[in-house]
């Protein structure tokens, strides 16, 4: 399944039979409210379950950064109760840029689950075309999927660290967090010594529909990205850096770049560990 499906894509397969629909997941979420489950309450995609990321797609704030992993178990027991099925196809779509889409695609791809898709351009793309919406709350059979850990590359800070150095690693929040200019939500500002900044804000048009291949292709090619290029990614807490993930995969990168979880809401915790400031990578 592609990473990327459009609205058509998705309008055709949710008009097919029920046994070959794909399980739509709605994950709108915001930092600043409000909330999007009471989004989803108002108006929804047909057929789409609410899933939430503070409780199902992340694990509890704390020493391992603001959105650290969910526990196995838990991922497990909400995507079956979502009606997540063992390789049968899911969508996900969030509001804003695509990032908490992403976050969603990235662990059910590290859970093992392959058959998944971001819908372009999300709810606004969708509600935007005038194409069905509802406030129907659907009740799903329950799904049978085995969360098994490992099928995406993870980062912890000594393995950030390290490919800053020998490969690359990328810094997704926006240039004033990178440069340690502001912090409104970490301990520390600043960013990984060595990390390249890559702002997730630029793989989405000003339309909100993500870019082609070929551009994304582009913009890495232009932050040093080769074929043979190993690649980390992070941002505040490590729901943006999965839209960076998902965008090398569009473009083309032949493997999945690593992920650090914990983020720079992790490594900031501890003062020991370095932080470097100004536009350029230290």
């Amino acid at each position: 399944m592609r990473p990327m499906i459009t609205t058509s894509e998705l309008a055709e397969r949710l008009s097919g039979p029920e046994s070959a629909r794909s399980v739509v997941l709605d994950v709108r979420w915001r930092l600043a409210g409000p909330p999007g489950a009471d989004s989803y309450r108002e108006a929804h995609l047909p057929g789409a379950v609410y899933v939430d990321l503070d409780t199902a797609l992340a694990g509890e704030p704390g020493e391992g950064g603001r959105h650290p992993l969910p526990e196995p178990e838990t991922l497990q027991r909400h995507l079956r109760a979502a009606g997540v099925r063992a390789g049968h196809p899911v969508v996900v779509y969030d509001d804003s840029d695509g990032s908490v889409a992403a976050r969603a695609w990235w662990l059910l791809r590290w859970a093992g689950h392959t058959e998944v898709a971001v819908l372009d351009g999300g709810f606004a793309a969708w509600a935007g075309e005038e194409r069905p919406l509802t406030d129907e709350v659907p009740s799903p059979e329950e799904g049978d999927i085995v969360v098994v850990p490992g099928g995406m590359p993870v980062l912890d800070a000594a393995g950030a660290a390290t490919l800053a150095r020998d490969g690359l690693l990328f810094d997704a929040r926006a240039r004033p967090r990178y440069a340690g200019e502001t912090e409104p939500i970490d301990p520390r500002a600043g960013h990984i010594p060595g990390a390249v900044n890559a702002p997730f804000s630029g793989h989405v048009g000003e339309d909100g529909r993500w870019r082609d291949a070929s551009e994304l292709a582009e913009r890495f090619e232009g932050l040093g990205v080769t074929p043979e290029t190993p690649v980390g990614v992070y941002c505040g807490s490590g729901v943006t850096a999965s839209s960076v993930v998902l965008a090398l995969e569009v473009a083309g990168h032949p493997e999945p770049a690593a992920l650090y979880a914990g983020s720079w809401s992790h490594w900031s915790r501890d003062p020991e560990r370095p932080a470097a400031t100004g536009d350029l990578p230290g």
